[in-house]
C-alpha cells in the first residue's frame, strides 16, 4: 500500500503559502509514496513537483484544484490547465479528455466551495472518487456525509490535508493499492476504488491562520491589479 497525498497548495495559489522544494522535503519527511500539488486554477507548480519528486524519493502527480461553477472539483493526472468558469459537467469532461481523475474535494463544505449546494446528488455521482476526508475541518460532519454519499453510491474514496502550508502535509492520507510506483497505477488503484483513507484534523489555529493569510494575499493581490 502506498501512502499518497492528493491535495496540496503552493505558494502558486492565491491562499499557499510554500515553494514546491519545501512542500516536496515535507513529503519526504514524514515518509509519503506520493504528491499531488492541486493549486486553484493554476497547474506550474504542479507539473515542476512532478518533474523533481523523483530527487524526493516521490512519485509526483500533476493537477489543480478547479473552480468550475458549481465549486471545487480536482483534476488529476493532468498536463494542462482545464479552465476555471466551466458547468460542472463540462469541467468533469475537460478532466477525462486528458484521460485525468475527476476527485470531488470537500462537496459537503458549503463555505468552502463544496458543489452539493449548486448540483444534484446524482449529478456528485458523477465524479470518479469523492474526498471523504479533508483535514481542514470544525466538526467533521461534512466528511462523515461526504463518507456516506460514497459508500452508499459504491464510489472510490479519497483523502487529503488541503494544506496551504508545508508543515501540514500528510495530515490526511490515501492508501492506494497500486500495481505498481507510478502516476498511472495509483490514479487506476484509485478508480477502481482500492483505497483506505486516514487522517487527523488540522489545528484549528493553523486553519485560521491559512484563512487570514489567503484573505490578505487576495486583498493585496487586488490592489495591485487596481495598478496595472
Amino acid at each position: 500500500m502506498l501512502s499518497i497525498e492528493l491535495h496540496v497548495h503552493s505558494e502558486l495559489s492565491y491562499d499557499g503559502r510554500d515553494p514546491v522544494d519545501l512542500i516536496l522535503e515535507q513529503a519526504k519527511g514524514v515518509g509519503l509514496d506520493a504528491i499531488a500539488i492541486t493549486d486553484h486554477d493554476e497547474i506550474e507548480a504542479s507539473l515542476e513537483a512532478a518533474e523533481r519528486a523523483p530527487e524526493y524519493g516521490l512519485v509526483g502527480i500533476p493537477g489543480m484544484e478547479i473552480s468550475s461553477k458549481a465549486g471545487h472539483v480536482l483534476g488529476l493526472g493532468l498536463e494542462e490547465e482545464v479552465p476555471p468558469g466551466l458547468s460542472f459537467e463540462s469541467t468533469l469532461e475537460a478532466i477525462h479528455a486528458q484521460d485525468g481523475l475527476a476527485v470531488i474535494p470537500h462537496p459537503f463544505q458549503e463555505s468552502r466551495h463544496g458543489v452539493i449546494a449548486r448540483i444534484s446528488r446524482d449529478e456528485l455521482a458523477e465524479g470518479d472518487a469523492i474526498e471523504v476526508y479533508n483535514s481542514r475541518l470544525l466538526t467533521g460532519r461534512a466528511n462523515r456525509q461526504a463518507e456516506r454519499f460514497a459508500r452508499s453510491r459504491g464510489l472510490p474514496m479519497t483523502a487529503g490535508s488541503d494544506a496551504h502550508i508545508s508543515e501540514m502535509v500528510g495530515q490526511a492520507v490515501t492508501r492506494v493499492d497500486a500495481d505498481e510506483r507510478s502516476v498511472d497505477a495509483i490514479l487506476a488503484a484509485v478508480r477502481d476504488g482500492r483505497t483506505s483513507v486516514e487522517g487527523k484534523r488540522t489545528p484549528w489555529h493553523i486553519s485560521v491562520r491559512q484563512a487570514a493569510g489567503g484573505a490578505k494575499r487576495r486583498f493585496r493581490n487586488g490592489i495591485v491589479g487596481l495598478f496595472r
